[in-house]
């Protein structure tokens, strides 16, 4: 009997985000070990699927480097990096676009259509969602890489009113129609602020933000923007994750009420952060 008034505190618990949240929109940019293992991805399906049905809005865009490595080594392409981005030449984002827009969008799409909610998958050349521009970095041409300009949120209200789940590839296109690969993390951030999105969560390999990177139990749970501003400057937040903080600020800073960093390795964790006392993550938000 116990167990069972255990799983009833634990929806009294829920209630309250549940109704807090009912008809809010929630962008979920899904990437890392949550995308690759088998087990998780149902969870993460599973969370997504819940959400919406309680009420939410989710929209989910997705990142996919670990396929696109996979198809490249196939056809003998050699991979560069500058910075952690992708340089792509034309072959490259051949690829790009046949595994974001294609394989994996669509797989994302049927794992929830399993479940027995409508989805639609997109890229963000879509309905013109993302219009982007060249990026160089550091003064170099790294080929197809995309800047965004310009995000038309229109086609995705569209699909959220008539009741879909849309699932967005980080794909985008200049005003001539040339495709850029557009970093995904950026995509969903740009994306959650047009769409002044309640909350935006970043599925990661991490706990969180940390205030020592080698103590998991060193986790800052919770980080107004202009701390964590302060801890870059500081060093406190280093390497890979200072692109992945920016992005939680830009979103922070074009409207999103609240910007998440979880662990995509932990099962359940879009449940456990969204409706629990206590999430299992970082949240960024607003100094007000």
């Amino acid at each position: 009997m116990q167990q069972y008034i255990e799983k009833a505190k634990t929806l009294i618990e829920a209630l309250p985000y549940i109704k807090k949240f009912s008809g809010k929109t929630v962008v979920i940019k899904y990437g890392g070990s949550a995308m690759l293992n088998e087990e998780l991805k149902n969870t993460v399906i599973q969370d997504i699927v819940l959400m919406k049905l309680v009420g939410m809005c989710p929209v989910i865009v997705h990142g996919g480097g670990n396929e696109i490595n996979k198809l490249l080594e196939r056809i003998d392409k050699k991979t560069e990096f500058i910075n952690g981005l992708r340089v792509t030449d034309e072959e490259t984002m051949e690829v790009v676009e046949m595994v974001l827009s294609g394989k994996i969008n669509k797989n994302i799409v049927t794992y929830i259509q399993k479940q027995g909610l409508n989805a639609v998958g997109i890229s963000g050349k879509d309905g013109n969602i993302l219009t982007a521009r060249k990026k160089t970095i550091n003064g170099q041409d790294a080929g197809f890489i995309g800047e965004i300009d310009h995000v038309d949120p229109g086609l995705i209200k569209t699909l959220v009113r008539d009741d879909f789940i849309p699932v967005i590839a980080p794909v985008a296109k200049d005003m001539q129609g040339q495709g850029y690969n557009v970093n995904a993390d950026y995509a969903a951030s740009a994306i959650a602020g047009a769409l002044q999105a309640e909350k935006l969560v970043f599925l990661t390999d991490t706990e969180g933000v940390l205030k020592d990177i080698n103590d998991p139990a060193s986790l800052i749970s919770n980080i107004k923007v202009t701390h964590a501003e302060q801890l870059i400057k500081d060093g406190v937040i280093s390497g890979g994750m200072i692109p992945k903080v920016e992005c939680c600020i830009e979103g922070v800073k074009k409207g999103v009420k609240t910007v998440h960093i979880l662990d995509g390795r932990v099962e359940h964790s879009l449940l456990l952060e969204v409706f629990t006392d206590r999430g299992i993550g970082t949240m960024i938000h607003c100094d007000s």
